[in-house]
């Protein structure tokens, strides 16, 4: 009979032997802009509530939107806005059956990246 010996291996890959590939972070990141956004829905909520509110709430509001963290939550959210977008795009590419080979779902990731950020900035300039 054959000798069988047990040979000791991890159960799942771990971040010694796995090296995340850029379709996994870019899907991660899609949840991630898809989550962060309900951050800037609460905010302009919160503005618009307040706004109908009162005057005195509606200036408290007002100063936290207008400030330099409520100016980061916007942008970020805008560029979460064009990210999960373009995401979109790419899923309905890759539910058609194409681009699933592996340079092309990458150039597709890189595309994604950088056209988000692009398109982030000619909207910022355009406002």
């Amino acid at each position: 009979m054959a000798d069988t010996k047990p040979v000791e291996r991890p159960l799942s890959p771990h971040l010694q032997i796995y090296r995340p590939q850029l379709t996994s972070i870019t899907s991660i990141l899609t949840r991630i802009t898809g989550n962060g956004l309900i951050v800037a829905v609460l905010l302009m909520v919160w503005w618009l509530l307040a706004a109908s509110t009162s005057d005195a709430y509606f200036a408290v509001a007002d100063a936290v939107v207008t400030s330099w963290f409520g100016k980061l939550i916007f942008t970020l959210s805008l560029w979460a806005i064009w990210y999960h977008y373009l995401a979109g795009l790419r899923h309905f590419y890759f539910d058609a059956g194409k681009g699933m080979d592996i340079p092309t779902a990458e150039k597709l990731g890189w595309g994604l990246i950088i056209g988000s950020v692009v398109l982030t900035i000619i909207t910022l300039l355009l406002v």
